[in-house]
């Protein structure tokens, strides 16, 4: 149903870019009966009498019918929300003050990319964001990521992980809320190639009920979760690799150093 909140000024937009495009009220009724049967839905369905109240500013439409209106009027789907005052581009800003609980993990995100990406969000109500995930995932539930935060080398091939802000696994090594670059070639884990713990291997894994940033140890078939020393968590033991995946070894990380909820000094 659509909402019964007035938009008189998104109204007033949606009529001026019909016009633009030439096309009446009929017309869109028309076509947007197409665009409901190709994808079996009626909800991407726009009456006449239902778009002249939209017109009006009564209601405001549904995600379904915003966007049968932007393949009408040949407008980008943030084009049609910046009507109704949502600007997604904010997107971008707000992940970075608004940090989540757990860490996640992002599949190949940034291949290609020249400004955020578009997640899709099928999976919103499924995220647990108070506990380390996929950022895969994640980010179906933030919508876009902001390229800025993802490090640029071997973007192609590398996975990316974002450190929850309640996983103190390695903290202060790697802090809570911090983006981690993985390489899903190395999956071994390697126990005697580092002389000390800046050198030593991190692995970003996956775990039957979420996921973990540590560095790592295998003994007995069983996988070690070892944390920093001063972090304050204990070793973790799982059974490896029945409840445990190594997604792979982390190579980069951007990381905040001052949390943006501390007080500053002097304030």
């Amino acid at each position: 149903m659509p909402s019964s909140t007035p938009s008189p000024e998104a109204g007033r937009r949606l009529k001026d870019a019909r016009g633009r495009v030439k096309l009446t009220t009929r017309d869109v009724e028309r076509l947007s009966q197409k665009i409901a049967q190709e994808k079996k839905n009626q909800e991407y369905y726009i009456s006449h009498a239902w778009l002249i109240e939209i017109e009006k500013g009564v209601f405001r439409p549904s995600i379904y019918k915003l966007y049968s209106l932007s393949v009408l009027y040949k407008l980008r789907y943030d084009e049609i929300l910046a009507f109704f005052e949502i600007d997604v581009s904010n997107i971008g800003r707000e992940q970075i003050w608004l940090a989540l609980p757990r860490s996640h993990l992002i599949n190949n995100l940034a291949q290609g990319m020249t400004e955020p990406v578009e997640i899709p969000s099928e999976f919103r109500d499924r995220i647990q964001l108070d506990k380390t995930n996929l950022v895969s995932q994640m980010f179906n539930q933030w919508g876009r990521l902001p390229v800025e935060l993802i490090p640029a080398s071997d973007q192609d091939q590398s996975h990316y992980g974002y450190v929850g802000t309640e996983d103190f696994t390695l903290s202060p090594l790697i802090r809570p809320g911090t983006f981690v670059q993985i390489d899903p070639n190395q999956k071994r884990v390697d126990r005697d190639s580092w002389s000390n713990e800046f050198d030593r291997p991190i692995y970003f894994i996956e775990l039957r009920d979420g996921y973990a940033c540590s560095w790592c140890e295998v003994k007995d078939r069983h996988l070690l979760l070892v944390p920093y020393p001063h972090s304050g968590t204990r070793v973790r033991q799982v059974k490896f690799p029945d409840d445990a995946g190594i997604v792979g070894r982390v190579t980069a990380i951007s990381m905040r150093i001052v949390d943006p909820r501390a007080p500053s000094f002097g304030s």
